[in-house]
């Protein structure tokens, strides 16, 4: 009978594994489970029989579903493997065979990533929906984080910087690289600084741009790997960690070309790409501005009560019924439900928010008009944000940078700017104001998106206020200058709603006060209210009945 069996399957006497070690003839041994050597087993035993592996007549494949141990194939230590949960496959001469990779949701193992070493073949038990990039659990916040291109190169990358930095690894290769990062977005918010270190290929360095940019300016660097390497664990192998720490500390803030010889623009001045432009509903409004634009900010402000809230429920409904863009809404005044229910009382022509009102429709009718929340077979293009009483800013900035990144939507509508400044810790309302402003604006130049934020005004001096109807001006917006300045639009409501006459109560002048665009500001358009549909409607100028002269404010 075959002895060799009997000497390549032991327990080890140091990890507990009941087959990992393998005996030599000098009685020296190895475990290859937890990687140590042995001079002597038998004394490593302390004297004890562990031999207790039963003879087999027909040898395995492999030995075992998958244990800790170093990654000998990649040179990848023990400790490390144990901290990434990644186990491996040995055969019979002690090979590593295969490697699992676990991803996790959460906490919760979600999908193992298997690999077969010999062909580098994989495939994957479990679903990666949900999970996040490989080794991404271990890690909270730091100075730096590493995103390498595999596994392995994350590991390697991991031992070759000390084991002291963040890494981690995208799931699906360059191809799938900017899919995978936005669906972590948020977890780089806690990092200072993100490194790249994908492979020295065309596709993992043209992924690597591709991926810079999903990040704010100066905050991506991407590493040059030197001449020869390949990837991380590459250089792992070879012993290069002192020339791939001289290249990580060298690599460069992602920094898109901006300056330009303009002689050799020519062509690309006559073929420009047009701005995207949705119509508003109100044609008053497109007279002066054009329609509205993806990149730019727009102000939406008046009094209280003077319907801010009813011109915004038909921005989105608008946006939603006329575009094939994806729309998110951040409601810091109320519900998600709530802003459901005016999404789609402009659908149904019916107040749905109110119970009485909503009751009137069947369930098959109140489903069909949800259907516009969906685009074909895209089923996410709606994304709301509704957290009444929020008390952190950044993490409110977090969620409108991951609407626009991490779930593609063209338009946002933030509502309102004075609960964003009440969820800034300090005192001075105008600093706080500024601050905010200024991370809008550029969020959109960054991301191109369009922002419609509403504001409130501030309360005039003199005999009359904005319930009476008076006429706006950039100077009544309530707190800062930089709420005109760094806005692109700006437009106002005006509504006489203390006037005797009810069609003049229920009537909303929209007067543009600012249009970098087109530079043309003034009396635009005039909606009424019908308080049975809970809609706005444009009125010409036949269609005005009363006194429409405005009091300017004292």
């Amino acid at each position: 009978m075959d002895k060799t069996w009997d000497k390549l399957h032991q327990p080890c006497p140091l990890c507990d594994s009941s087959d990992a070690v393998g005996i030599n003839e000098d009685d020296s041994a190895k475990c290859f489970s937890c990687g140590e050597f042995m001079p002597s087993y038998t004394n490593a035993c302390g004297g004890k029989d562990m031999q207790t592996t039963t003879v087999q007549t027909k040898q395995p494949d492999v030995v075992g579903e998958g244990k800790f141990s170093a990654l000998t194939d990649r040179k990848i230590s023990m400790p490390t493997a144990q901290k990434y949960g990644v186990k491996c496959v040995h055969d019979l001469q002690g090979n590593v065979v295969k490697h699992f990779y676990p991803y996790y949701n959460g906490h919760e193992l979600s999908a193992t990533k298997v690999r077969n070493c010999k062909d580098k073949d994989f495939f994957v038990s479990g679903s990666y929906n949900d999970t996040g990039l490989f080794g991404q659990q271990l890690f909270k916040s730091g100075k730096y984080v590493t995103i390498t291109e595999g596994e392995c190169d994350a590991m390697a990358a991991y031992e070759l910087l000390g084991s002291k930095w963040a890494v981690v690894s995208i799931k699906r290769g360059a191809n799938g690289a900017v899919r995978d990062i936005k669906e972590s977005l948020e977890f780089f918010d806690d990092f200072e600084n993100v490194i790249i270190a994908f492979d020295k290929d065309k596709a993992g360095q043209e992924a690597s741009i591709k991926v810079a940019r999903l990040f704010k300016p100066g905050k991506a660097r991407i590493v040059t790997l030197p001449n020869g390497w390949k990837d991380p664990n590459d250089m792992l192998r070879n012993n290069k960690h002192k020339e791939f720490v001289e290249a990580w500390w060298a690599s460069k803030v992602y920094t898109p070309s901006g300056v330009i010889n303009v002689s050799e623009q020519r062509e690309k001045f006559h073929n420009r790409e047009k701005k995207q432009s949705v119509p508003y509903p109100y044609e008053g409004l497109n007279k002066k501005l054009y329609g509205l634009r993806a990149g730019e900010l727009v102000t939406l402000t008046g009094g209280t009560g003077l319907g801010k809230s009813s011109v915004t429920r038909e921005l989105e409904h608008h946006l939603i019924k006329n575009t094939t863009d994806n729309v998110g809404i951040i409601a810091l005044e109320e519900d998600w439900k709530r802003t459901i229910d005016g999404i789609l009382s402009i659908e149904a022509n019916a107040r749905l928010y109110v119970d009485q009102e909503r009751e009137k429709f069947s369930k098959e009718e109140l489903d069909k008009m949800f259907d516009i929340l969906y685009d074909g077979d895209n089923k996410n293009r709606v994304w709301v944000h509704s957290h009444f009483g929020t008390n952190d800013i950044d993490d409110i900035f977090t969620k409108l940078r991951f609407m626009i990144i991490g779930c593609d939507c063209k338009w946002v509508v933030v509502d309102h700017l004075h609960m964003l400044v009440s969820a800034v810790h300090e005192g001075d309302e105008r600093r706080a104001i500024d601050s905010i402003m200024t991370r809008l604006r550029s969020l959109v130049e960054e991301t191109g998106a369009g922002i419609i934020l509403v504001s409130h005004l501030r309360r005039v001096d003199g005999n009359k206020g904005h319930e009476n109807g008076i006429e706006v001006s950039l100077s009544h917006l309530r707190g800062s200058n930089s709420i005109g300045q760094l806005s692109d639009c700006v437009i106002a409501l005006e509504r006489n709603q203390q006037s005797d006459d009810p069609d003049e109560a229920r009537t909303t002048r929209l007067r543009v006060l600012k249009s970098r665009y087109t530079g043309d500001v003034g009396m635009a358009a005039r909606v009424i209210y019908n308080s049975e549909t809970g809609r706005l409607s444009e009125l010409t100028d036949e269609d005005i009945t009363f006194d429409d002269s405005l009091d300017e404010a004292f």
